[in-house]
């Protein structure tokens, strides 16, 4: 990075929003709207690097084993008997819907970043038995990892309501594998939301939100090792990188961490989702129910299925996410 001047300007580096709050505090108001507006176009770069690998990911994740061999095996036979549009199918509710979670997400991260550092970890800091109080005003204005961390949990949570009813209805359009629309149960997102909602009411829509909870827990490992990874790229002298190079390797990497952390939570998940909504013939009452279903039918082994294809859409749908985001978040300065 060429100067402190834009490390401050990016909101993940992790000094944006702690220093703003010091040195202009009546400017909190634009900075959380900034966050909102970054996140829109975040969604949009997010869904149109990383959906035909989320298709291909569900559909492993929810298929009997026998239905296909590996990934490469669903993308073959999906392009084969659905067409390229195929892997695209159930775009159109993340579309919208990622272009509002990841505005409400990251405008909501850059709340609680702030809310934590002025309310937790500046106090904690200022103390005279604090190790901090020998560091740089800089460094004692920063948040820390671990707030990083507590701030993506909390937003995490936040966006879950509106993730949970997105993400069942994209589940439930991925895994139709007929190719004529006349042959599928829903035609579309409208006619997937309608139905549900005809048949089981707002409860049905929201099937799977405490799944959903659980899995966006999981945030804190994903913008915690956001701001590590940042910090180590801004440091290092090796290979200097511009912001937008450190936003696209911190935002790949972290974005790694929170799947291998994360990843078995997810295939319970989308096994919830994917259940049947009639309570007669629903397979899973209870998160631990799929649980111990997945591992019945295939040991440790089937908390990672379709672990692949999710793990290689993850850096690039991520990064090319958090460069969108950080650079819209310079753009308003």
């Amino acid at each position: 990075m060429s100067s402190p001047v834009k490390h401050v300007a990016s909101l993940p580096a992790g000094t944006h929003d702690e220093t703003a709050a010091v040195s202009a505090p009546k400017a909190k108001g634009n900075e959380n709207y900034k966050g909102f507006v970054a996140g829109v176009f975040s969604g949009i770069a997010k869904l149109s690097v990383g959906h035909p690998f989320d298709t291909i990911k569900v559909r492993l994740q929810t298929a009997p084993k026998s239905q296909f061999s590996g990934p490469w095996d669903c993308v073959v036979q999906t392009i084969r008997h659905e067409g390229f549009n195929g892997i695209y199918k159930g775009a159109t509710p993340p579309l919208l819907g990622w272009m509002f979670m990841d505005s409400l997400m990251l405008g909501s991260l850059t709340f609680y970043r702030r809310l934590l550092n002025e309310n937790v970890f500046q106090p904690l800091r200022t103390r005279p038995t604090s190790p901090h109080i020998w560091a740089s005003d800089v460094e004692r204005a920063r948040l820390p990892a671990v707030g990083h961390g507590m701030a993506g949990m909390l937003a995490g949570w936040t966006v879950s309501f509106i993730a949970a009813p997105i993400e069942h209805v994209k589940a439930r359009l991925q895994i139709q594998y007929a190719s004529s629309k006349s042959q599928r149960l829903y035609s579309g997102p409208i006619d997937c939301t309608k139905k549900i909602l005809a048949q089981h009411g707002f409860r049905g829509l929201w099937h799977g939100l405490s799944a959903t909870l659980l899995f966006r827990t999981q945030f804190f490992f994903w913008w915690g090792s956001y701001d590590v990874f940042t910090r180590a790229l801004q440091q290092q002298e090796y290979v200097p990188l511009s912001t937008p190079a450190v936003n696209f390797w911190a935002g790949g990497l972290s974005a790694q961490v929170f799947w291998l952390t994360t990843y078995p939570t997810d295939v319970i998940k989308q096994r919830i989702m994917t259940d049947s909504l009639d309570p007669a013939e629903r397979r899973y009452l209870r998160w631990r129910d799929a649980a111990k279903a997945v591992y019945r039918e295939a040991g440790w082994k089937g908390y990672w299925r379709g672990f692949v294809p999710c793990f290689l859409r993850a850096f690039p749908a991520n990064a090319a996410a958090l460069v969108a985001f950080e650079g819209v978040m310079r753009r308003l300065e």
